[in-house]
């Protein structure tokens, strides 16, 4: 496995989930086992936690979208290279976790896969393609126990 860097967690205007990242090197191996498994490269991916208000203007600015939303993930990947910012609202995540009646701590997770299997090519705009991102999400998800 290559060195662990180009994977970093940072805040915006809300503090890192302690709880989720509390073995961050733990969550970094899983994502290059993903790249692996991919068949991509890790370049610079910043996962980036913010509040709901924050991200919402960010959605609003940038992508012009109206609606508050969990994840935004800028993708400056090139020939197989992943990069990227990706914007994490903690508070969505929460809420979305509540209504779904699951931990925190999967739904944090399962949207941190799901940004990076968007720079891996993945869409999530049919039915379809719904279907194939939330079975790749839970194939990863069994996997980081594995890591």
């Amino acid at each position: 496995m290559p060195a662990l860097s180009g994977v970093f967690f940072c805040s915006e205007d809300k503090s890192i989930p302690s709880s989720v990242l509390k073995n961050k090197t733990n969550i970094v191996r899983w994502i290059y086992s993903l790249s692996k498994i991919e068949k991509v490269k890790i370049g610079e991916i910043n996962f980036i936690f913010c509040s709901d208000e924050f991200l919402y203007s960010v959605n609003k600015q940038y992508l012009k979208h109206n609606y508050y939303t969990d994840i935004i993930t800028f993708d400056y990947s090139e020939n197989k290279t992943l990069s990227a910012d990706i914007f994490i609202s903690v508070e969505r995540v929460k809420e979305n976790a509540s209504t779904l009646n699951i931990l925190y701590k999967t739904e944090m997770l399962r949207v941190i896969v799901h940004g990076v299997l968007h720079l891996c090519g993945y869409k999530d705009q049919s039915k379809s393609q719904q279907l194939t991102m939330r079975m790749k999400e839970d194939f990863y998800l069994q996997k980081i126990s594995l890591v």
